[in-house]
């Protein structure tokens, strides 16, 4: 997916390499600072979600990469300002979650359909990563993606077009660029990343932390992510936040029995990614090998049990039902409006249901009385 986002804002492989570095490096700082210093497992990731909304935002052409790094910096400023002012749990409150999840469900969908779709292209690798994936998944599902993910590998190798020449192992370094201001991206990048980073990322963070029987101060968390995710905008990088999906397993007795000791296995993590992230430009060009269609369907079958969660979410209130299936619509297709991608859309069109029905609420209720 940042492979993804940084391509389609008419970024190279250097600069998806900085952008991968950034983002390493602010999700290792966090988690090592707070992990150390609370001795809790605090675990951070890079918006997901937002790295989708930016590949779909760019699609069309209209947004340039510094105008994107502008979008960054004002998404990053709002989340440290919600974190800082303890403004988190008051703002989250005021967008249903089933609009949350319709939102991100449109997002996600979107783009894993691109997963699905290369197969017309390459359809044996996608069919057999496919195949793999339906069968280790039943059997041996905390490795499917990885098991998923090598044999992806060892097919396009065998099934040929794949060139390792021009892989740079050489360690990333990092390329700052000046931001510049574009209405066209805050409406359809800063503001959508930003929904769906508070909304569909920190949320599912704050739920696992609690799911876990941890206390900490999430405000606090959510404050030092936008802090970490200013200094990285001006290498590319958008915006990080609490994690939920990997912080599943760190927080869980999968890491250690004694809940105490767990903050362990996230400082191993933090310093996994700064490893990761130094080698971006390797991973980029490794990326690249492999051809795009490979990449979209790991990402696309990684994605099926956060798509499928958020599609629960999404339909399982009766009364944003409705509202809740028109943004997963208008997010799904695509659209694009005054050059405003489909995100912002959608989440336009569910607010608007939903005003409507709380206005009709209100006629009801004042005809009564």
């Amino acid at each position: 997916m940042i492979f993804s986002a940084v391509r389609a804002l008419g970024g190279d492989d250097r600069q998806v390499a900085s952008t991968l570095l950034g983002l390493c490096t602010a999700m290792a700082v966090v988690m090592i600072v707070l992990s150390l210093a609370w001795r809790k497992p605090v675990m951070i990731a890079w918006t997901t979600p937002g790295a989708a909304v930016i590949a779909t935002a760019a699609a069309n052409g209209s947004v340039t990469l510094r105008q994107a790094i502008g979008a960054y910096l004002v998404c990053a400023i709002a989340i440290f300002v919600v974190g800082i002012t303890g403004w988190f749990g008051v703002l989250i409150q005021k967008i249903p979650a089933a609009l949350a999840g319709a939102l991100l469900a449109g997002v996600l969908s979107r783009f894993a359909m691109d997963g699905f779709a290369g197969a017309s292209k390459r359809p044996l690798l996608v069919l057999v990563m496919f195949a793999t994936f339906a069968i280790s998944r039943q059997f041996l599902p905390r490795y499917a993606i990885i098991i998923t993910t090598l044999v992806g590998v060892l097919t396009a190798i065998v099934n040929g077009g794949t060139h390792f020449n021009n892989i740079t192992w050489r360690p990333a370094a990092p390329i700052f660029t000046a931001p510049s201001w574009s209405t066209t991206a805050m409406i359809s990048i800063a503001l959508p990343v930003f929904v769906v980073t508070m909304a569909g990322q920190n949320l599912p963070g704050v739920a696992a932390i609690r799911a876990a029987g941890y206390d900490m101060n999430v405000n606090r968390i959510i404050s030092f992510t936008g802090l970490v995710s200013i200094a990285i905008a001006f290498v590319g990088a958008f915006a990080v936040n609490l994690a939920a999906i990997t912080a599943a397993i760190c927080l869980g007795p999968e890491s250690h029995r004694d809940p105490d000791r767990r903050y362990v296995s996230t400082v191993v993590c933090a310093l996994t990614y700064l490893a990761v992230g130094l080698f971006g430009a390797a991973v980029a060009g490794i990326l690249t090998a492999l051809g795009q269609e490979l990449v979209h369907a790991i990402a696309a079958l990684a994605l099926v049990g956060t798509i499928a969660g958020s599609l629960t979410t999404a339909v399982n209130d009766d009364r944003n039902r409705e509202a809740a299936v028109i943004t997963f619509l208008v997010t799904l297709s695509g659209v694009t409006l005054a050059k405003v991608g489909s995100a912002f859309w959608g989440a336009a069109a569910g607010l608007t249901v939903l005003a409507v029905m709380e206005a009709k609420k209100r006629l009801r209720k004042e005809g009564r009385t």
